[in-house]
């Protein structure tokens, strides 16, 4: 589309919907931020962007209208940084269509039947929607969460249709419908429990039947956004347990628990030794579009384990293996596979024991370096795949040192104090023409490399983002190039 033409049905659409604008200009020049908000949300979002502003002087445009009718806007004018759904569906269908980036949860609400506060209908359950003579208003299904929830709900049932026979109205938004009701214009009508008790003189009732048709506030950033890093900044604020969660819960949204609030948070990242190339350029690219920090402890699995048991908390533990992650398993949570590589011997070009197989580690004279069975996973594994072949006692002869990670290894065999190492794959993807690797066609010679987020971190949602960038495709395509092969495969 023409940008011209895209300029033209961006200014039609945008006088069809309700905008409120936060005009303090930014104490730090910071570019104004454009969110695209569910209109049964604006009492929470306006409250919490004038919080926000306050604090941080950043801009806040926050724009209403249905959930749908605001993705049918936001698809036609590609701009614009975040977008807040009533219902999660609409969120689906903006990733589906590739326009954000990163989501986020915030609360829950309950389709209710709500009424002026007196009942004088005395409204009490469905069969008084379709009592003849009663004013009924519900929210267009094309254009509104609720509306959309409404006629899906009343459809399963079997009772849509009788229903309808008593619709006077149908609104674009759910606010609409509460205001029709207060004023008396109607008598009832069905929208979201959060945004009837924010009206004194409108009361509502609780369908048992329909709890299971609650839906999920949420908010993501939009890939259309041009200042990225703010954006993320105020969703994390939005979605904070102590800042704009409080704000929600106080209007009667029930709200996820979020993460504790810091404008510059840390996360902790503990990760085993072999993982390193793997996940260091994602890591940095995370960090510079969330404006935080990732503190990262790389080490020998068995060593991280032990410092986990010991009372460290880390926000989110990669694995060199998973028997490693069971140890701790109680600790962590959202816990899936991400890679994998093959245990191989790596010895000079020129060797000259012609090693090429595990049998030949036997070989006397040989001055062989293994990891340590106690600090490192591929010590463990090393270990077992050397007694299930029976040949742990006579391999240990020729073991002259034991490191707690592969990389040590093979600098040991670079400075030619080793003639052959047990390392990963991994380990010598990038290694010259002067090494030879001696792949290993053993079951056992493989190692599974998982992820879990904990269970007490105060960051869970940002760590879950840090989870999804590990298993990106950018981040699939660096794995392949270090010598991993790629597990994960869920969406």
């Amino acid at each position: 589309m023409k940008s011209g033409l895209k300029k033209c049905l961006f200014l039609a659409i945008a006088i069809q919907t309700s905008c409120q604008f936060f005009d303090k200009s930014s104490e730090h020049g910071t570019e104004a931020l454009t969110v695209y908000c569910a209109a049964g949300i604006k009492p929470a979002m306006e409250k919490v962007a004038r919080e926000y502003q306050s604090k941080y002087g950043v801009q806040i445009n926050l724009q209403y209208g249905g959930s749908g009718t605001l993705l049918t806007n936001l698809t036609i004018a590609q701009q614009g940084d975040l977008y807040l759904a009533a219902d999660e569906s609409y969120i689906e269908k903006a990733v589906e269509k590739s326009l954000l980036a990163e989501v986020q949860p915030l609360a829950f609400i309950r389709p209710v039947i709500a009424f002026a506060k007196e009942n004088p209908l005395n409204i009490e359950n469905v069969a008084g929607l379709k009592r003849q003579g009663i004013k009924l208003a519900i929210a267009n299904p094309e254009a509104a969460s609720i509306g959309r929830v409404t006629k899906s709900m009343l459809s399963n049932s079997g009772d849509w249709e009788e229903v309808f026979q008593n619709v006077m109205t149908t609104k674009p938004t759910v606010n609409e419908i509460a205001n029709d009701i207060k004023i008396g214009t109607i008598d009832v009508g069905i929208i979201w429990d959060a945004v009837a008790s924010q009206y004194e003189n409108v009361a509502y009732i609780e369908v048992p039947d329909w709890e299971k048709y609650r839906q999920q506030v949420t908010i993501g950033v939009l890939k259309t956004s041009k200042n990225p890093k703010e954006a993320l900044k105020f969703m994390r604020y939005v979605s904070a347990r102590d800042k704009g969660l409080r704000v929600f819960k106080s209007l009667g949204y029930h709200p996820v628990k979020g993460d504790i609030w810091e404008e510059n948070p840390q996360l902790l990242f503990y990760s085993g030794g072999v993982n390193r190339l793997a996940v260091e350029k994602t890591i940095k690219g995370f960090e510079e579009r969330e404006g935080v920090e990732v503190v990262r402890v790389y080490n020998g699995c068995g060593i991280l384990v032990s410092q986990i048991k010991a009372g460290q908390n880390p926000d989110a533990y990669l694995s060199c293996d998973v028997s490693f992650m069971t140890q701790v398993q109680g600790l962590f949570q959202n816990i899936e596979n991400i890679s994998s590589t093959r245990i191989v011997i790596l010895t000079r070009k020129d060797d000259s024991h012609q090693l090429s197989t595990l049998q030949d580690l036997t070989i006397p004279g040989l001055k062989l370096g293994v990891c340590n069975p106690q600090q490192s996973a591929l010590g463990a594994l090393t270990e077992s795949l050397l007694r299930g072949s029976n040949l742990l006692n006579e391999v240990m002869e020729n073991v002259v040192v034991q490191t707690p990670t592969a990389d040590l290894l093979v600098n040991q065999l670079q400075t030619g104090a080793l003639d052959a190492a047990v390392v990963y794959e991994a380990n010598v993807a990038h290694l010259g023409d002067e090494f030879k690797v001696v792949s290993l066609d053993l079951e056992k010679a493989l190692a599974i490399q998982n992820l879990g987020i904990s269970t007490n971190s105060k960051h869970k949602f940002l760590a879950r983002r840090l989870y999804q960038a590990i298993v990106s495709d950018s981040s699939r395509s660096i794995y392949l190039n270090n010598g991993f092969d790629w597990q994960h495969y869920s969406n």
